[in-house]
């Protein structure tokens, strides 16, 4: 079967080098790590609150130990970040990815609130573009203008070899500037079933 990610890249997944084909891989995969996260103080109470509903990290840092374990249950790939700091303190961050259609993918953060993406490969990186945000009411699917909330969402990774790959996350608002940023280099390991 297909991943979510080949569906979406259609036929740029064959350009993907070794480490983003197991990071994004149909089945089962673990990104092992560290991760720099970083915001401006006044975003604290902001994410605190969204750390509640299960939304991004609450805590900044540097090296942060990260481990990405990631699954597919049905349509859906499921994200489970353990994040393990210095001082012992260790935060999870989960999300699971469903296909979007058109080449696109949704990031739930909870059953109810998503981030509509657009992966694209491009000189060599793997790049997103955020779309929207999404509020999901029963079937109903509200898109949310990405300025309402924490604004404009890329993402750009690139193998380094053919086990690690780096990665580049941010949220820029319009007004605001940078609000949000993580970014890391990871090992990308297959696990096989039983």
């Amino acid at each position: 079967m297909k991943s979510l990610m080949q569906r979406a890249l259609g036929a740029d997944w064959e350009e993907l080098p070794p480490a983003l084909r197991t990071h994004y891989r149909f089945g089962a995969s673990i990104d092992s790590g560290y991760m720099d996260i970083e915001y401006p103080r006044f975003m604290q109470p902001f994410l605190t609150i969204l750390g509640v509903i299960g939304a991004l990290v609450n805590r900044g840092g540097k090296d942060v130990r990260t481990v990405v374990d990631k699954r597919v249950v049905g349509d859906r790939q499921y994200w489970r970040r353990t994040l393990s700091y210095p001082d012992g303190r260790v935060i999870h961050f989960n999300s699971f990815w469903v296909d979007a259609g058109n080449g696109e993918l949704i990031e739930f953060v909870n059953p109810a609130l998503g981030l509509q993406m657009a992966p694209y490969w491009q000189d060599g990186r793997l790049c997103y573009r955020g779309i929207r945000f999404v509020a999901k009411l029963g079937p109903l699917l509200l898109p949310i203008p990405e300025w309402l909330l924490l604004g404009h969402t890329t993402i750009v990774e690139e193998a380094v070899d053919e086990n690690h790959f780096v990665m580049d996350f941010r949220l820029t608002h319009p007004l605001f500037g940078q609000v949000f940023r993580y970014s890391g280099k990871f090992e990308a390991a297959a696990v096989e079933s039983a």
